[in-house]
């Protein structure tokens, strides 16, 4: 019987199989009841299994989870629309979610978190820096793959584009960012981390045309998160700032 569960795949089944053998506390309940948790334990194998698979293709950045968000820290992030997000209904509307804020003040966490979130209620979801997705892009041009990384990223709920417009986008570059988006478009989520207001995307895209598509394909569906104040870093640093070489010590610059 224990072969022929196996090669069902049934690993949880026959974990809790062999715990009901193992332990007298089951021997008294009722056929229904045994077989009930002989069940419960496969799927809860299963869903754990899908689970891994989500955050393994995640590839997020860092680990980050909801508990682990500090809502102490003064930066401008309100729990309440910050929970409000994390029930994901946006990703549900396929919308989209832009973190702004400078450098430091944890935008990548709270994409990280969020991503984390997603997987865990079953979404699927992958993290790229933005440099790293269009050299991705191109490459796949260059080799031939490119239908095939289209049709994987189509795939995801939830696409993280980290870094957003750190680099000015060259017109090539903005070329594929606006046909991904264009894919994606009312049938997906896309979430942007970046250290610049909307207002200032236009000129951080070199060609007009393209800044105009791309921005009009984001802004309209797209809630947003600002932060402001100090670095997490330095907030969050074991060294003081009175032990640091003057030459370091931010308030110098």
């Amino acid at each position: 019987m224990l072969e022929q569960l196996r090669s069902l795949r049934l690993g949880g089944f026959i974990q809790a199989l062999l715990e009901q053998q193992e332990s007298t506390h089951y021997h008294d309940l009722p056929f229904e009841d045994r077989l009930g948790f002989l069940v419960q334990k496969e799927c809860l194998r299963r869903d754990n299994r899908r689970l891994t698979q989500r955050l393994n293709a995640a590839r997020i950045k860092q680990s980050a989870s909801l508990d682990q968000v500090d809502f102490t820290v003064s930066r401008g992030l309100n729990k309440k629309k910050f929970m409000e997000l994390s029930q994901l209904d946006w990703i549900v509307k396929h919308h989209n979610l832009t973190i702004v804020g400078p450098t430091g003040v944890g935008k990548s966490f709270l994409a990280s978190a969020l991503a984390d979130q997603a997987c865990k209620l079953g979404y699927s979801a992958r993290y790229f820096k933005t440099s790293t997705l269009i050299s991705d892009i191109l490459s796949a041009k260059a080799d031939g793959s490119y239908p095939k990384l289209t049709a994987s990223l189509s795939r995801f709920d939830l696409l993280i584009i980290d870094e957003w417009l750190r680099e000015p986008l060259e017109e090539a570059e903005a070329r594929e960012i606006l046909d991904l988006l264009d894919d994606r478009f009312r049938k997906s989520s896309t979430l942007f981390a970046t250290q610049f207001p909307i207002q200032e995307w236009y000129r951080l895209i070199k060609e007009p045309t393209l800044s105009e598509a791309i921005l009009d394909r984001i802004v309209h569906d797209s809630l947003r998160i600002e932060l402001k104040g100090e670095s997490m870093r330095k907030l969050t640093s074991a060294i003081k700032p009175t032990e640091l070489d003057p030459s370091l010590r931010s308030d110098k610059h």
